[in-house]
């Protein structure tokens, strides 16, 4: 009975907890951003890679994605890097270099990401544009550009995302996300996305 009565005691106070960050304009906590999986990342220009070749310390760099998307590498020259995963990538080199070295054996690994920017506009503390270093959700975006002002409209926040060559709308709807009503809204954020809280 004792351990029934702690456990209801403990569920009330998170209750509140959740329904006093609800109800308010407080700076939203968040967890731990996710980790970067390098098995998911695209990559972007200026972010650092590591190039191995098995055997080949000639052949092992570390370089920056150029401007243009491209890595320039012995052998082979310019490859596109940009807008590829690391095995991707790491395919692509291995054919390339399967014409000059028997067996080659390949790995690439993101040393430093730079390319992950999005921009947040509108009613929040510290509108901008921020440098992310691992995968972001809305509220983590949110929480890290200071929280909401007073008169945000928490249910009209707008996503802008690059598709396919056009610009698509992603409406959010904070409220919604908070409460538990449909967090499925608190969606992972994309390099270039522009978050708008009016």
């Amino acid at each position: 009975m004792r351990y029934n009565i702690l456990f209801l005691s403990v569920f009330l106070i998170i209750v509140n907890s959740v329904f006093f960050v609800a109800c308010g304009n407080a700076p939203i906590k968040t967890p731990k951003a996710v980790a970067l999986g390098e098995s998911d990342y695209v990559l972007g220009p200026e972010d650092v890679i590591e190039v191995s070749v098995w055997k080949e310390e000639d052949l092992s760099k570390e370089l920056i994605i150029k401007p243009d998307g491209k890595i320039s590498f012995p052998l082979i020259g310019d490859i596109q890097a940009s807008g590829l995963t690391t095995e991707e990538l790491r395919e692509n080199i291995t054919q390339a270099l399967a014409d000059f070295i028997e067996g080659v054996t390949v790995s690439v690994t993101v040393k430093q990401i730079n390319s992950l920017k999005i921009f947040i506009q509108g009613e929040v503390a510290a509108p901008g544009v921020y440098a992310l270093k691992s995968n972001f959700t809305v509220l983590q975006a949110i929480s890290l550009a200071g929280g909401f002002t007073t008169w945000a409209k928490e249910d009209r926040i707008v996503i802008y995302r690059k598709k396919e060559g056009a610009v698509v709308g992603i409406p959010v709807n904070y409220e919604k996300i908070i409460s538990g009503e449909d967090p499925g809204q608190n969606i992972l954020l994309l390099r270039g996305d522009t978050i708008v809280i009016p």
